[in-house]
């Protein structure tokens, strides 16, 4: 099974993907800041997404993405991608 994506994962592939915006603390407590106020913007979060995408072998429909507001929706969403794709491997073997 693979492991869960974690905040760390989340801060490392948003850094990689569209920096961080003056003045953000991302090591503080932002699980529940909303994405804007960290300083990411739509265009961000579609570039984190295709990141998240590529790193977790799973598909996120920009729609779903445009909706998320939060790191924790944002780990909510892939994590249940990625524990639905691996309850499908595993009825498949």
């Amino acid at each position: 099974m693979t492991k869960e994506f974690t905040l760390e994962d989340l801060k490392r592939v948003l850094l990689a993907s569209a920096g961080a915006a003056e003045g953000v603390d991302l090591d503080s407590n932002i699980l529940d800041i909303d994405f804007a106020d960290l300083g990411y913007e739509s265009v961000a979060l579609l570039e984190t997404g295709r990141q998240i995408e590529l790193e977790c072998r799973v598909s996120l429909d920009d729609g779903a993405l445009a909706q998320v507001r939060t790191p924790r929706a944002l780990l909510s969403l892939v994590n249940g991608h990625r524990n639905a794709a691996n309850a499908q491997l595993r009825e498949a073997s």
